[in-house]
Parts: C-alpha cells; structure tokens; sequence
C-alpha cells in the first residue's frame, strides 16, 4: 500500500504585537467614549445657525458700505436736493445740513455716521416726498408685501402641484400640455400678460377692478400691519376684505404667471430625481397608498432644491414688482422706487438699494434654516 504523505500545517505562534481583543465590560465601558464623538445633531444644527448668522451680519455690513459708496458717487448737491433751492441758498442751512449728515468730514468719518443714522432708522430725507425715507418706505412696502404674498401663495400651490402631476405623468398628454404651457408662461414678459391680462378683465368684460387697493372713496381698515386683508380681517369687517382681496386678484395672477411656471419646470426635474430610488420603490412595494408614497417620500425628498426657488421667487416678487405696480396703479414700493430713479431721489434710491437687499440676505438665511428643518442630514454635517 503506498505510503499517504501528509503535510502538517505548523501550528500559528502566538503574536504578542497585536491587540487584545476588547473584553465585555471594556466595551461597556468605552462605549459612552464612543458615543460622545458623535456630534448631537441639534448641536451640530445650532452651530450651523451661528456660522449663517455671523455671515448675515458680514454681508449687511458689505451692503452698507457698497450703498454708501454708490450714494458719494452719484453726481448731485445733497444739500440742494434735499433742502431746496431756496433753503441751500443759506449758508447756515447748509453747514447744519452737512455737520448732520457728516458731508463735511472725511470719507471714513462720514460712512461711520451714515452707519450710526441707519442703526437708529435715519435714512434720509426724500427730495421727492420731503417726508423721511423710513416714512416712505413703511407706507409703500405693505402693499407690495401684501401683493407679493398672495402671488407666492397661488404660485406655490399651482407650481408644485403641476411639477408633481407633470413628474408623475412623465412623458404623456399631461406632461406635455403642462411643459408646454409652462414655457410659454416663462417665455412671456410680465408687462405683456399684465396688459392683456388688464384690457380683458378690467375693460372688455369688467370682472376686475382697473387700479389701486380699493373702490375711490373707500375708507381703509384701521391700521395694524398695513395689508388690507389682513387688517380688515382682523377689524371684522368681511365686505371691506372681499373688496381688497378682489382688487388683488389680477396683479397677484400676473405677478404668479411667471413663477408658477418656473416652479412647475423646477419641481418636476426635482420629483423626477427623485422617484426613481430605492426607498420610492420600497414604499411602493409595501403597499402604501399612492398618496402617502409621493407626500412622505417623494415631495419631502426634493422639497429642498424648490424651497431654493421658493425662497428667490419670494424675493424676486418683493423686489423686481416694478412693471406690474405701475401698470394696476399699485402704490408699492415699485412706484416708489420707479419715481426716485426717475427723479434722481438719492436718499430715496439708497433707501429702496437697502430694502432690497436686506429682503435678499434674510430669505437667504430662512432658506438655510428650513433646509434643516426639512432635511435631517443637515443638521449633522
């Protein structure tokens, strides 16, 4: 019988440079050690909101400084623009006029008064108005406020419910109907719809009021936040409320035209990223209702890139108004800032350029804070 050669493996030596292994109760007792590195996401989250908070800050500074020179720069006499001609034809008004304002004083000097004025509300004296900028601006901004707020309100509700039906309806009558008519509302000038929209509602068929915030003669709510809706609501007086709201309807469609257009495009590309993962599909296939799989899965996971257009299109209602408010005759802050530029209203220009951009720098930050709030992830990282 032939001999069976076997090889015997030799047994492995012990190895004395490897680590022991980790007994229960040291795991046990490493274990909150291991817990602490683990940044706790409302820690994570409120550092997140200081570091934005701090760049608000920055970024007002930058913008006072950026108005203030742009304000040196425009070629006019301040003390005859905002004095007249007659008082600047005083020397001792003038010399007043300028130590208030620091006109008389070194470049440094005169933006570091000009920061102290804005710190206690002194924009300025309008050259137009002959009232306070400050004045101006809370008289004008609730009506573009109130005008921009309902047209948010119907572009949201219609953009995102059309940019689901759209995604979900991919490639059917449908989606091409709503991709259809959403590129022609973004292709459309504003000024255009609001023409039509106001020759067809207002003159040939008279469903709409033509201008203004109300009928002539009528008395406004008393006054608590200086929108009409709100105020005559809250005054209990229902006709006065269906007469503001019916004078809003035909800027606030004309001013959600566009938007609601944009929005539809943008969440449809946003579901459309969306529907396709695995955790749709795990939804789809434990068998929940169609309508929880796209409000809990679907919408809340593109929810954050259209709040990113959520937030500009707001932004760019309070802001960019301009066309609309002079076509309905709508006192807000587009006719006032309109007839400051065309009148060379100084004051008044950099007290819209401050508006402006503060409306810009805090919807920012609202936006990075309903990120967090919509996203988890976002709170951690």
């Amino acid at each position: 019988m032939p001999w069976v050669t076997t090889s015997v493996l030799p047994e492995e030596e012990p190895r004395y440079d490897r680590e022991p292994l980790t007994t229960a109760p040291t795991a046990i007792a490493e274990a909150p050690k291991r817990a602490r590195r683990i940044p706790r996401p409302s820690a994570s989250f409120g550092r997140f909101l200081l570091r934005r908070a701090a760049a608000l800050v920055l970024l007002a500074i930058g913008i006072t400084l950026v108005v203030f020179i742009l304000t040196q720069l425009v070629p006019s006499n301040a003390a005859a623009t905002n004095l007249g001609e007659q008082a600047a034809g005083d020397p001792a008004a003038v010399a007043a006029f300028e130590a208030h304002y620091g006109l008389d004083k070194p470049l440094p000097v005169r933006y570091w008064l000009y920061v102290k004025h804005l710190a206690t509300g002194d924009l300025g004296e309008s050259a137009l108005t002959h009232a306070p900028v400050r004045h101006d601006l809370a008289q004008f901004i609730p009506a573009t406020a109130e005008l921009g707020l309902y047209s948010v309100l119907v572009a949201a509700v219609l953009g995102i419910a059309f940019g689901i039906v759209a995604a979900l309806r991919r490639n059917r009558p449908a989606d091409h109907a709503l991709r259809v008519v959403s590129l022609a509302g973004i292709s459309m000038p504003t000024f255009w719809i609001a023409l039509v929209t106001l020759y067809l509602g207002f003159y040939r068929f008279g469903w709409f009021p033509g201008a203004d915030r109300l009928e002539p003669g009528a008395l406004p709510p008393p006054h608590k936040t200086g929108l009409y809706t709100i105020d005559a609501l809250l005054a209990g007086k229902w006709g006065l409320y269906v007469q503001a709201l019916h004078h809003l309807i035909l800027p606030a469609l004309v001013l959600a035209a566009f938007n609601v257009s944009l929005l539809t495009r943008y969440t449809r590309s946003a579901v459309l990223e969306v529907v396709g993962n695995d955790f749709v599909r795990a939804g789809r296939a434990k068998g929940l209702p169609e309508r929880l799989v796209v409000t809990r899965y679907i919408l809340r996971a593109a929810l954050p890139s259209v709040v990113t257009v959520l937030g500009l299109v707001f932004a760019n209602v309070l802001t960019g108004a301009v066309l609309v408010e002079k076509i309905f005759s709508w006192p807000g802050i587009g006719q006032y800032a309109y007839q400051a530029a065309v009148n060379l209203d100084v004051p008044a220009i950099a007290g819209v350029s401050l508006f402006v951009a503060v409306v810009y720098i805090t919807i920012n930050f609202v936006v990075d804070v309903l990120y967090g709030v919509i996203d988890p992830r976002i709170r951690v990282t």
